[in-house]
């Protein structure tokens, strides 16, 4: 792996049941369990594929027309069963307006196919659970068991 294609974050305990994670840039997140007004990690991981996802169509769209509202809703059960904890399938919902005009026709007529790409190949963070992805445990550094 490259340094050009490797993404990280760091994580840290800033108390019981709260964690806050910062970026490569300074940006930090803070990550607790649901009793605060902090993102969950679920939470977290709904917004980064609602964002991801939203940022492909952006970039598809805006070369046609400025949208008037761009809005992505984003649903997904928490299911406890035989397979342990983990989502259900995740639904983003996207409310997308352009303006009346010829542009915004343009941007209209390719929304469907923007979201199809992102689903399919663009959008690194739900293609990422759609896929398998391996996801290793270490302890400083050493797998664990």
């Amino acid at each position: 792996m490259t340094e050009s294609n490797q993404r990280s974050i760091s994580l840290a305990r800033t108390g019981p049941y709260t964690f806050e994670a910062v970026n490569s840039r300074g940006t930090r997140l803070v990550l607790g369990e649901g009793d605060t007004s902090d993102f969950t990690p679920i939470e977290a991981l709904l917004a980064a594929a609602a964002a991801c996802s939203a940022m492909d169509v952006d970039h598809i769209t805006r070369r046609r027309a400025e949208p008037e509202s761009f809005e992505v809703a984003v649903r997904a059960p928490k299911l406890r069963d035989e397979l342990g904890n983990h989502l259900g399938g995740i639904e983003l919902d996207f409310r997308v307006v352009f303006p009346a005009g010829p542009e915004g026709d343009r941007a209209r007529s390719v929304l469907s196919r923007a979201l199809a790409q992102s689903r399919d190949r663009l959008c690194t963070v739900s293609r990422t659970v759609q896929l398998p992805t391996p996801v290793s445990y270490l302890i400083d550094g050493d797998p664990v068991g």
